[in-house]
Order: C-alpha cells, then structure tokens, then sequence
C-alpha cells in the first residue's frame, strides 16, 4: 500500500471490494422504502463514504461524522456529502442539534464497540420522529463469546483489533430505551479477507424513531 491519506482511503475501499462487503447495500435496501429524495441523513463513522453515497445517488443530502481525517479526507475526495465533521462516536453529545435529521446511519463500525447503548441513545436525540436508523451488527447467538480478535490484516490496522458481537435481544432493548422500534432487520455474511475464508455473521436492522408518549 501506498503511504499518505488519499491513497489509505483508497486502499480502504479496494479491500471492501475484494471481500465483498454488502453492508452498504443491505442497509441501504432495507431504509430506502422509508426515504424520500430531498431528506438529510447522518453516517456516522462515515469513513470514506461507503455506507451513505448509495443515498447520495437516491436524492438524500448526506452529513457524515468520524474519528479518523484520512477517513473524512477520502469521503471529502468523492464530493458528495454535505458537510463532515471529526468526531469520536463515543464522545456525547455529538455536534448536531436534536432532531436535526430525518434518517441516520452507521455501517461497519458497531463491531468495535463493546457498549452501543449510548450510541443509540444519541441517534434518538438526532434523529427526527418517524425517521430511520439503520446500522449493522456482528450478531452473536447464544453461547457465543462476546469477543473476538480479527487480524490487523483483515481491518487495515497495523495490529489486531478486538472486536464485538451483539445480540439481538440486547440491540431491541437498547433501540427501543432510545425511543425506536425495529421494522426490518438482515442476517447476512461478511468476510474478514479477500479469500473469503473468514466469514462472520452480521445482522442489518432498520429502526424507526416513534415519539415518546
């Protein structure tokens, strides 16, 4: 690989092409029956752009947050979104006004995270009422660990990153103290390499944001 920041980004979404992730494509095929030309929507640990350009070409006005600057640098080079701002996904409030967006998303990210409770909370700030949030999850059945180590060099990292499942009964639980109820939600597979050797089981959910009453 290439050194520099254009070029990581670069190499970022050559590696989701060779291990054929469909995450974006999952999420954007369940949310779009809810989505209207016109509508903003937030991505969140946007990267460079995977997850929300499909709804960019659909009509929608994107915004995008992450953590990284070769990240928001390689989604800035594709001149699609609104506006894209560096910020921690574990750092609330997020710098958005309530309500400030009709749908939200975050794909391929909730897996680095052991707690996801408080993220939610902050998309149900966000989030306006009848809006959708859809997001995907390593899922984890019953027995499974919680954890588990993926090689750096299936996440373009320089060392192994830890790595989390998330049930479904905790995910439901965790949406609906956030003030949503889920409409659809996925299984499908990702892999960890371009071999496609490394399956992992994910899980695509759609929820929608319901006033509290």
């Amino acid at each position: 690989m290439e050194t520099g920041i254009s070029s990581y980004a670069d190499y970022y979404d050559q590696q989701a092409e060779m291990v054929a992730w469909h995450g974006p494509a999952v999420v954007f095929g369940l949310i779009y029956p809810y989505a209207d030309a016109g509508q903003s929507l937030l991505d969140i640990g946007i990267g460079t752009g995977l997850g929300s350009v499909l709804f960019h070409r659909a009509g929608l006005r994107v915004f995008g947050m992450d953590n990284s600057i070769p990240m928001l640098v390689g989604a800035r080079s594709k001149a699609f979104a609104q506006d894209l701002r560096e910020h921690d996904m574990t750092s609330m409030p997020y710098p958005y006004d309530q309500g400030s967006f009709n749908h939200a998303i975050c794909v391929g990210t909730l897996q680095f995270f052991a707690e996801i409770d408080s993220i939610f909370l902050e998309m149900g700030r966000v989030v306006r009422y009848g809006g959708m949030f859809g997001f995907t999850v390593v899922d984890r059945r019953r027995g499974e660990p919680t954890s588990f180590t993926a090689c750096g060099e299936h996440t373009q990292s320089e060392r192994d990153v830890m790595m989390y499942r998330h049930p479904e009964p905790d995910v439901r639980a965790f949406l609906k103290a956030a003030g949503f109820v889920v409409r659809a939600d996925l299984k499908f597979i990702a892999f960890m390499n371009a071999e496609r050797t490394a399956p992992i089981r994910m899980k695509a959910y759609v929820a929608q944001r319901e006033p509290r009453t």
